[in-house]
C-alpha cells in the first residue's frame, strides 16, 4: 500500500481526503446503484475511489444486512477481494475449505459409507483458498471501503423504486423516483447519467426495461439453514456431500467460528402449480430430515441461527442492460442489470453471490472509464456481452450439478458419477474458468506462445516474485488493485537489465518519448505518467545483481506534487522461495513478453515487447484522447 505521496497525513492511509460535497445526498448523479447486495456493493466500491464520479447507492431495506444468505467465497472472488484490499480480513476471519468429502450407501446396504475424501482446491490454481464467511460481513468489509473514499459514500436505505424512465436531457438522460421513508410516504426522484440494477430476483429496474427471467424449474425443493449442533458424523468440520438410499441428499458446509455449520436438505419434489411457499415449511421439519438423510449418526440442533427454503431454478435474461431492438452501434445503454437481477440459479455450486460480484466488477471500470472520459461510450455494450455469456455458462452447470446432486442412483456407478463431475469442474467452482472471448478489449492472442500461463481472456494467474527496491516478496497479481488502471506487465527477456538498448529500455523510450505512445495519448496533462496505464517491468535476474539507480526512469517515475519517486514498479523472481515466475507461467526466456491486463484483473493481450503498433491499435479500439475534464 502507497501512501504519503502529496504530503503527510497521519492517521489510517485507507481513508482518502474527503471532497468538498462529502456526505450530501445529490439528486443528480453519474451513477445510480439500486439494491444494497454484493453486486451493488461491488460496484459502489469501485466507483467509490474516484473523486471526479458522483454515486449513489439505495435501497427498499431498513439497513444493512445481518444475516448472511450466499457464503460460498471462491478462490477468484478472494482475488478480487485483494484488489480491494480487503482479503486478508476475509481469509482471517473465514472458514478454509480444505477438503470435500462425499458419502453414499454402504455396501452392506445399512446406513452411510465415506466414498471419498479429496482437496477441495487443486495445487497451484490459486494464491488464496476457497472461505466461506457470512455475506452480511462481505457486506460490512464494502461499506467500509465506500465510506473511507473520497465522497464518503453511504447506502440511503427505505427507499422503494417506483418509476424508471429515459429522458430527453442529455446531461442526465435517466430518472428514478422512490417512495422514501420508514412508511414509505414521501418521494425522491434522482437523476442520472447511468442507473445500475442490482435489485435481485425480483428486480424493479429489470422489468421497468421489459426483461423476463427466461429458464425452467427443476420443481425440487430444498431447504437451508445455519446450526449449532452436536453429532457423531464425523466429517462435521470438512465440505460433505451426503447421497442417501432413500431419505435423499445432504450438503453440509461448516461455517466461520468454528461451531456452526449450514446445511443444504433435499425435500420432496414440487408437483405442478406448487411453490415453495406453499410447503408450510419449518426448522423443525428440516432438522427432522436432515436427520434422517444422516442415519445413523446422530444430529441434535441446540440452535438454528437462520434457514429458509427454496426452489431449485436456473433463469437468465437475453441482455443485460436497455439495447433491446436498436442496434448496438446506434446507442449507448444506460441501464444496466446485474447478479439476481439477470440470473438465477441454485446455491448448492457456491456461484451465486462470487458471479454476482464478478458482473459488477466487470462493469464498474468501464463505468469510470467513460464517465472519466478515457474511453467510446461504446466501451459500454461488452458488459452484457461478456456477462451473458458467462452467465450462461454457469446455467449449463449449474443444471447439471443439481440434477446430480437430487439423483436417485441405481448403483455404485451412478452414485460416483456426482463425485467425477464435482472433480472435473473444481476450476469452474474457483471461479478461474472464466474466459472472455476475443471484443475490442479483449485480444485474439496470436501471441500466446510467449506467454502460455497468461492466458489471454482470462484472469491474470498470480506468481510470486521479489520487489527490486525493497527485496519483498509478495505475489505479482497483487498490484492489480481496483483502481481502474490499464496494467502493461513487461517480462524481460535473457541478459536485459534494464540497460540502454535493451528491450526493456526500448520500450520505456518509447512510451515516455514517443508523441504517438500510449501514455501521451491518454494520460490526462498534469496527471500522475501511471494515472491510467501502469506500466511495470519483471527481470529474470536476482534482484541482488541489479541496480534499482540504474533502470529505466519509467520504471522508477516521480510523481505527485513534490515529484516523489515511485519504486514499486520492478521486480524479480523469487529464487528463495519460488517458483520461477519466467517457468511458473511460461514466459519465453529468450524474447520476454508484454501482458496486458485490464482493470478487472483479466489478461487482455500479449504481445512481444516490440509490437508497439500492435499494442497502439488495442488502445485505440476503445480509449479517447487525453480528456478534456468534461463529462
Amino acid at each position: 500500500m502507497q501512501y504519503h505521496l502529496n504530503g503527510f497525513q497521519p492517521g489510517d492511509p485507507a481513508q482518502a481526503s474527503a471532497t468538498e460535497h462529502a456526505g450530501e445526498e445529490p439528486d443528480a448523479v453519474d451513477v445510480l446503484i439500486v439494491g444494497c447486495g454484493p453486486a451493488g456493493l461491488t460496484l459502489a466500491a469501485q466507483l467509490s475511489v474516484f473523486p471526479d464520479i458522483v454515486t449513489r447507492i439505495v435501497d427498499q431495506k431498513s439497513g444493512p444486512l445481518k444475516v448472511g444468505q450466499a457464503d460460498g467465497i471462491a478462490c477468484r472472488s478472494m482475488e478480487m477481494f485483494e484488489a480491494f484490499g480487503f482479503a486478508e480480513k476475509v481469509a482471517k476471519e473465514a472458514y478454509w475449505v480444505n477438503e470435500t468429502t462425499f458419502w453414499r450407501p454402504a455396501p452392506n446396504g445399512t446406513g452411510l459409507a465415506r466414498a471419498d475424501r479429496i482437496q477441495d482446491v487443486e495445487d497451484g490454481l490459486s494464491e488464496f483458498p476457497h472461505t466461506i464467511l457470512s455475506q452480511a460481513r462481505v457486506h460490512d468489509f464494502y461499506l467500509d471501503l465506500m465510506k473511507n473514499g473520497p465522497h464518503r459514500l453511504e447506502p440511503h436505505y427505505n427507499r422503494r423504486l417506483v418509476d424508471l424512465r429515459k429522458t430527453t436531457d442529455p446531461d442526465f438522460p435517466v430518472t428514478a423516483t422512490f417512495e422514501c421513508g420508514d412508511d414509505f410516504d414521501t418521494q425522491e426522484t434522482i437523476r442520472a447519467r447511468y442507473i445500475v440494477g442490482c435489485d435481485g430476483a425480483r428486480s424493479g429496474v429489470r422489468k421497468s426495461l421489459g426483461h423476463e427471467l427466461k429458464g425452467e424449474a427443476a420443481r425440487q425443493l430444498w431447504g437451508v439453514m445455519d446450526v449449532l449442533a452436536v453429532t457423531n458424523f464425523p466429517d462435521i468440520r470438512l465440505k460433505s456431500a451426503i447421497q442417501s438410499a432413500d431419505q435423499g441428499s445432504l450438503l453440509i458446509i461448516p461455517r466461520e467460528g468454528g461451531y456452526m455449520v449450514r446445511m443444504y436438505i433435499e425435500l420432496d419434489a414440487l408437483v405442478e402449480n406448487e411453490r415453495a411457499s406453499d410447503r408450510n415449511v419449518t426448522p423443525d421439519g428440516l432438522i427432522d430430515k436432515a436427520r434422517a438423510i444422516l442415519d445413523p449418526f446422530d444430529l441434535d440442533v441446540k440452535d438454528v441461527a437462520w434457514w429458509s427454503a427454496y426452489e431449485i431454478g436456473q433463469r437468465v435474461c437475453d441482455a443485460f442492460d436497455d439495447v433491446q431492438n436498436e442496434p448496438r452501434g446506434a446507442v449507448t445503454p444506460r441501464i444496466f442489470i446485474a447478479g439476481d437481477a439477470c440470473h438465477t440459479h441454485s446455491p448448492k455450486a457456491g456461484q451465486g453471490m462470487n458471479v454476482s460480484m464478478a458482473d459488477t466488477f466487470n462493469l464498474g471500470w468501464k463505468l469510470a472509464a467513460v464517465l472519466l472520459r478515457r474511453a467510446d461510450p461504446g466501451l459500454l455494450h461488452t458488459y452484457s456481452a461478456e456477462r451473458h455469456a458467462k452467465a450462461q455458462e454457469l446455467i449449463e452447470f449449474d443444471r447439471q450439478m443439481a440434477r446430480l446432486f437430487s439423483a436417485k442412483p441405481r448403483d455404485d456407478d451412478e452414485a460416483a458419477e456426482f463425485q467425477r463431475y464435482f472433480k472435473k469442474h473444481g476450476r469452474y467452482t474457483a471461479g478461474v474458468e472464466t474466459r472472455y472471448s476475443p471484443s475490442i478489449i479483449t485480444g485474439a492472442g496470436t501471441h500466446q506462445n510467449i506467454a502460455t500461463g497468461f492466458t489471454v481472456g482470462t484472469r491474470f494467474h498470480s506468481s510470486p516474485v521479489i520487489r527490486l527496491a525493497d527485496a519483498k516478496p509478495l505475489h505479482l497479481g497483487h498490484i492489480l488493485k481496483a483502481d481502474g488502471r490499464w496494467r502493461l506487465i513487461a517480462f524481460a527477456g535473457s541478459q536485459d537489465n534494464g540497460q540502454p538498448g535493451g528491450a526493456i529500455a526500448r520500450l520505456c523510450e518509447h512510451l515516455s518519448s514517443n508523441a504517438t505512445s500510449l501514455l501521451s495519448r491518454y494520460t490526462p496533462n498534469g496527471a500522475d505518467i501511471d494515472s491510467v496505464i501502469d506500466l511495470r517491468a519483471v527481470f529474470q535476474a536476482n534482484h541482488r545483481s541489479l541496480d534499482v539507480s540504474r533502470i529505466p526512469l519509467l520504471l522508477r517515475p516521480t510523481k505527485g506534487r513534490y515529484g516523489l519517486v515511485d519504486y514499486e514498479k520492478a521486480f524479480c523472481p523469487d529464487v528463495k522461495d519460488g517458483p520461477d515466475v519466467f517457468d511458473h507461467r511460461g514466459i519465453d526466456r529468450g524474447a520476454g513478453a508484454l501482458v496486458i491486463v485490464r482493470p478487472d484483473q483479466f489478461v487482455a493481450d500479449v504481445l512481444p515487447l516490440d509490437a508497439y503498433e500492435a499494442m497502439a491499435a488495442f488502445f485505440d479500439g476503445f480509449m479517447r484522447q487525453i480528456p478534456d475534464g468534461s463529462q
